[in-house]
């Protein structure tokens, strides 16, 4: 795009004039200004709702100097703060029933068999003895196993016994030479360092 083009020259703007206020609208509340209030500035703390009307100028200023928290003590900041995570809604403890005791109230014991917390730990111990779950393998960790001839319930040490097992059996030392096992033994050595590297989920 060319800046410089004579089309450039023959757009006209208007300059700006000052709009003369309207005569039902607010005056400026700064003292002294006498130019349209245009623009809403927060009375404060306890004056929710209501605003002062300024201009522009004196807008920026009095936003430039509002404090919500003018005249509250440290403490009723931090309070203020702290009602503020919750919207200033009113909150309850967890766990509390009507009428019901809450577990959390002080000289509560929970070892003991008779509060509540006592009977989640008490059932806790009581199906705590369940028998572990038996590794399981991804499809190219049992495929791999599959190689050597085991099925999922195989743990690192029958693995490493059958990788020696077949090793000993298929290598071509251990048949006079005999070549014709090597693309078995190959996918065998393959098959066990995958499995080394992948651990039971």
């Amino acid at each position: 795009m060319n800046l410089n083009s004579r089309i450039f020259d023959r757009i006209r703007v208007k300059p700006e004039q000052k709009q003369a206020p309207r005569p039902d609208q607010a005056r400026c509340e700064h003292p002294g200004c006498s130019e349209p209030g245009e623009f809403r500035a927060p009375m404060g703390r306890l004056r929710e709702g209501q605003y002062f009307c300024f201009c522009l100028d004196h807008v920026r200023e009095y936003n430039a100097s509002y404090n919500y928290f003018n005249g509250m003590s440290a403490d009723d900041v931090a309070l203020y703060q702290r009602d503020a995570v919750v919207g200033h809604r009113p909150t309850w403890s967890m766990g509390v029933k009507r009428g019901g005791k809450n577990f959390r109230e002080e000289g509560d014991d929970p070892s003991h068999p008779g509060d509540t917390l006592g009977m989640v730990h008490a059932k806790t111990r009581r199906y705590s003895c369940v028998e572990p779950t038996k590794p399981r393998y991804g499809l190219a960790a049992l495929k791999a196993l599959d190689q050597l001839g085991l099925d999922d319930t195989a743990d690192a040490v029958a693995i490493k016994a059958r990788y020696k097992n077949l090793v000993k059996r298929l290598h071509p030392d251990a048949n006079s030479g005999d070549r014709s096992n090597e693309d078995r033994l190959r996918e065998i050595i393959r098959a066990y360092n995958y499995l080394k590297s992948v651990k039971p989920a």
